[in-house]
C-alpha cells in the first residue's frame, strides 16, 4: 500500500515536526509555482483509517452552526469541531498543531503561519444534493485576532465520487475569464491553496449524487500576523462565471455600500443583525 503523504499515527494523531516538513518538501516547488495562484492536490493524504473513523462518527451530526441557502451558496451547512464527536474533533486539533503548521510552511514557503483556535468558518462542510458554492474569494481578515488569511486546506470525505456528480473544486483565473483546473472531491484527497482577494475558486456545479449523498469535506484556514491599517477587509466576494446563470451577490454589494457610508462602529453593530434578517 502506498504510504500516505502526511503519515500521522491513526491512534494518537501525532507526527514529529521534522517528519512533517520532510513530507512536504518534495511538493514545495511545484506547489509554489502553480498559476494563477499557488495550489496543490494530494491524494492518499492521511492514513485512510483516520477518515474511515471520521466518516463513521459523522453518520450523526449535531445541529449545524451555520446554514446557507441562497443563490450563491445553496444547501450548504457547517459544523464547528468542538461540537463534533471526539475522534473527529481530535483530528481538527492535530491539523491545527505545530507539526501540520511545519508541513504547510514547508509546502507553501509562507513563514509564521498561525492556526485559528476559533475555527471561524472552518469545520465539517456539507453540501446537500442540489447544492453548490459559486466561485468566490474568501474573507481576508480575522477580526478577532487581527490576522491576514493566507491559506485554505480541504480534505474530502466522499468515497467513489464521480466527476459527473458535481461538486468538483474549481480554480479560476484572476480575471474570471475561465476555469484553470478542477479537482473531483475524492475520499482522502487534500486540496490546499493560497488565499487572496482574487484567488477565485469554488464548487459551482450542482451536487447530484444518484443516491442523494452529500458532498462532505474537512475545512481549515490559516493566517499570518501581516495585517495592517493600509488593508481593507472584506467578506466573501462572489463572482458570476461568464455565460452562466450565476447571480451577482446583492447582499454583499449592499453591505459594501453600508461599510463605506456608515461610521465603522455603527456598521459593526448593525451588520450582524442585518445579515440575520437577510438584509
Amino acid at each position: 500500500m502506498t504510504k500516505p503523504v502526511y503519515a500521522i499515527d491513526p491512534e494518537t494523531l501525532l507526527i514529529s515536526s521534522a517528519a512533517a516538513r520532510e513530507a512536504a518538501a518534495p511538493a514545495a516547488e511545484a506547489y509554489q509555482s502553480q498559476e494563477p495562484y499557488a495550489h496543490g492536490s494530494f491524494d492518499n493524504f492521511l492514513p485512510p483509517e483516520i477518515l474511515e473513523r471520521v466518516k463513521e462518527e459523522l453518520k450523526e451530526l449535531p445541529e449545524a452552526e451555520s446554514s446557507f441557502n441562497r443563490a450563491q451558496e445553496k444547501l450548504k451547512t457547517s459544523y464547528i469541531p468542538e461540537r463534533l464527536p471526539p475522534y473527529t474533533r481530535s483530528l481538527f486539533y492535530a491539523l491545527n498543531s505545530r507539526p501540520f503548521i511545519a508541513f504547510l510552511e514547508e509546502l507553501t514557503g509562507i513563514d509564521g503561519l498561525i492556526p485559528d483556535p476559533y475555527f471561524i468558518g472552518a469545520g465539517i462542510h456539507v453540501v446537500a444534493n442540489g447544492g453548490h458554492l459559486d466561485i468566490h474569494a474568501d474573507f481576508n481578515h480575522h477580526g478577532k485576532m487581527n490576522l491576514e488569511r493566507r491559506l485554505n486546506v480541504l480534505i474530502y470525505l466522499n468515497k467513489g465520487w464521480k466527476e459527473e456528480w458535481g461538486g468538483s473544486f474549481e480554480v479560476w483565473d484572476k480575471n474570471m475569464n475561465g476555469k484553470v483546473k478542477s479537482f473531483v472531491p475524492l475520499f482522502n484527497r487534500m486540496v490546499c491553496f493560497n488565499t487572496s482577494s482574487d484567488s477565485w475558486h469554488g464548487n459551482p456545479e450542482t451536487v447530484n449524487h444518484p443516491e442523494g449523498e452529500p458532498r462532505m469535506s474537512i475545512a481549515l484556514y490559516y493566517y499570518t500576523a501581516s495585517w495592517d491599517e493600509t488593508r481593507k477587509s472584506h467578506s466573501t466576494l462572489f463572482k458570476p462565471r461568464p455565460g452562466t446563470a450565476d447571480q451577482r451577490d446583492k447582499l454583499e454589494a449592499r453591505h459594501a455600500t453600508m461599510r463605506n457610508l456608515l461610521p465603522p462602529f455603527l456598521y459593526r453593530r448593525l451588520a450582524p443583525r442585518l445579515r440575520r434578517l437577510g438584509i
